[in-house]
């Protein structure tokens, strides 16, 4: 299922939501399939009861197995924003970690042959946090996955430095109140650019302007 929107802040927008790879069901569903291919050559072959009973309890078995996984595979959610990366698995209890873009340090990861050919592999994060290193397992596409992760962390620094940009226009910008501009003005009677009479003169219009 999909990550719930409720769960983004205000300005936050979702660039990956993706469950594992589909090789994380594969062995269960494979001994299901196999399961019942006995099963039908059993019933098929009609041998004693003993030996029905427990090719059924088998494929009761390899169905609780991949029922089991199937309900973590749909429920597991490994979700990059603009803001965080978020990891979400859990039937009815649910467990999860979050990692702020700008506590990232280093991604990295992992691929052997056979999860090249497929698609799949592991994703390591290194964050400046008490967690230190995260590990994923089975997720789809891990060098797009890395690469989409540094370009959300890039756009995250460049609105930061955008925010700080207009504070500190904003700051600039807005004029000295009235009682600061007084101050500057003794600063300047002080050392001697304006006269006495002119100070007072200028510290008058001011005070006439509150």
């Amino acid at each position: 299922m999909p990550f719930p929107r409720e769960l983004l802040s205000a300005d936050e927008e979702i660039a990956l939501d993706l469950r594992p790879h589909w090789w994380q069901i594969a062995p269960s569903g494979a001994a299901l399939a196999v399961s019942i291919i006995v099963g039908i050559v059993v019933v098929a072959w009609d041998p004693p009861e003993a030996v029905k009973l427990i090719v059924g309890l088998g494929v009761l078995a390899a169905l609780i197995w991949f029922g089991s996984n199937y309900a973590t595979w749909t429920t597991t959610n490994f979700v990059v924003t603009n803001e965080r990366i978020i990891s979400r698995t859990g039937v009815i209890a649910k467990r999860g970690i979050e990692i702020p873009l700008d506590r990232v340090n280093t991604v990295f990861f992992s691929q052997g042959l056979f999860e090249r050919l497929i698609g799949a592999g592991d994703l390591s994060i290194e964050s400046a946090s008490e967690s230190g290193v995260q590990r994923f397992s089975n997720v789809r596409r891990p060098n797009m996955v890395q690469q989409e992760i540094y370009r959300m962390i890039e756009g995250f620094e460049n609105r930061r430095i955008n925010r700080m940009g207009q504070a500190v226009g904003n700051a600039q910008a807005a004029p000295d109140s009235i009682p600061e501009q007084i101050e500057k003005l003794d600063q300047l009677r002080r050392q001697g650019v304006l006269t006495d009479a002119e100070f007072e003169a200028k510290k008058a219009d001011l005070l006439n302007r509150m």
